[in-house]
């Protein structure tokens, strides 16, 4: 028999599984013009919307952790509720702590849908939340909040460089076809300060944090599979971001791209033939969704001298899913080396892969 929270899984499953012969969804086009604050916010015209925040925390004394705050909205309808109950969006939400020093992955998801208050996203309110887990704008950067059974994360966020717009001509496009695509920037480079905690032990933190918002409607083609992200926040004060496409066929999609970001902010549009992000034989296998992941990494990016290797200290970092509706993916801390320009750098970064138990369908839910 189904648990309560199965049934409503199912439900929210077969709701999604509608939408899209609604037809009523934008899609991300080129031309498309950011605006800022107003681009931090809901985007309820399109069907797909995140906020994705990773970062890599330390105590005074060198305890590391990494951690995870996530918040998804996929539209159902854009007609007008009658009623504060009527499902317009779903709201998803991951939260997930890496204690690097203490080899534990802590990870909890959150489904809601907006309902009175229970989740949402406001430009008003200037957040976006689900159940307690929030991520709030302030005058000066944002709060990160989110309490779980036995860890926790409250932090501030201060931005160091301005939004970084990925793509060309608004979009970052992801397969062949107009629309097929998102409208996505980025913070590269965000100081962090606050508390964590793990195991119900409560540390100070600081560090650094990414936040990453993509809006879209329909992005991914039948063909591809998967995919794999990494950013990078290198000692030089210059980030990286590469994303690699995965088709059925086991080749490389030529509309996998990156941004690489200067000391000053400036970006450079990376093309598919422009780096190189490939695994380097460590493999670490997920007792639960038998998956195989790749942990090691080699980044090349030839014009502009990059050279890395990408390493994690804690290898089962995998969010397992408890339904069909969001798929399991490893997501996790991790640490580079290597040189730009034949100077040595060292930094930290965030690593997804998806895909890896099943085929990531077009839709992320």
């Amino acid at each position: 028999m189904k648990t309560s929270r199965q049934a409503c899984l199912a439900v929210l499953a077969s709701l999604i599984a509608l939408s899209p012969a609604l037809g009523q969804f934008e899609r991300a086009l080129p031309g498309y013009r950011y605006q800022f604050p107003r681009d931090y916010f809901n985007h309820p015209a399109y069907q797909t919307e995140w906020w994705y925040y990773t970062g890599n925390l330390e105590t005074a004394g060198g305890r590391k952790f990494g951690f995870e705050l996530t918040f998804f909205r996929q539209g159902v309808s854009r007609e007008a509720a009658a009623s504060a109950w009527e499902v317009r969006d779903i709201y998803f939400a991951h939260f997930a702590v890496s204690d690097l020093d203490g080899k534990h992955f802590f990870h909890s998801q959150h489904v809601n849908r907006a309902g009175p208050g229970i989740a949402g996203a406001s430009e008003a309110l200037g957040k976006v939340w689900n159940g307690n887990w929030s991520a709030s704008w302030t005058a000066g950067g944002e709060r990160l909040a989110a309490v779980s059974d036995s860890f926790a994360l409250d932090l501030t966020l201060a931005p160091e460089k301005p939004p970084v717009i990925h793509g060309e001509n608004g979009v970052s496009q992801k397969s062949e076809g107009a629309g097929r695509a998102s409208h996505y920037f980025s913070e590269t480079r965000l100081a962090a300060s606050g508390s964590i905690t793990a195991a119900r032990s409560r540390y100070a933190v600081t560090g650094l944090a990414w936040m990453d918002h993509e809006f879209f409607t329909n992005q991914l083609d039948s063909n591809q599979t998967g995919w794999d992200w990494l950013s990078v926040q290198l000692d030089d004060r210059t980030e990286l971001m590469l994303f690699r496409l995965r088709r059925q066929d086991g080749t490389i999609d030529p509309f996998s791209a990156g941004t690489f970001v200067d000391r000053l902010g400036r970006s450079t549009h990376l093309h598919s033939e422009d780096f190189e992000l490939a695994p380097a034989g460590d493999i670490w296998a997920s007792p639960q969704t038998g998956a195989r992941y790749p942990t090691r990494w080699k980044v090349q990016v030839p014009s502009l001298g990059v050279r890395l290797e990408v390493t994690t200290e804690l290898p089962s970092q995998e969010l397992v899913s408890s339904a069909k509706i969001s798929p399991s993916y490893w997501e996790g801390a991790t640490l580079a080396h290597g040189s730009r320009n034949a100077t040595e750098v060292r930094g930290v970064g965030y690593l997804e892969m998806t895909g890896y138990d099943r085929p990531v369908a077009s839709k992320p839910f």
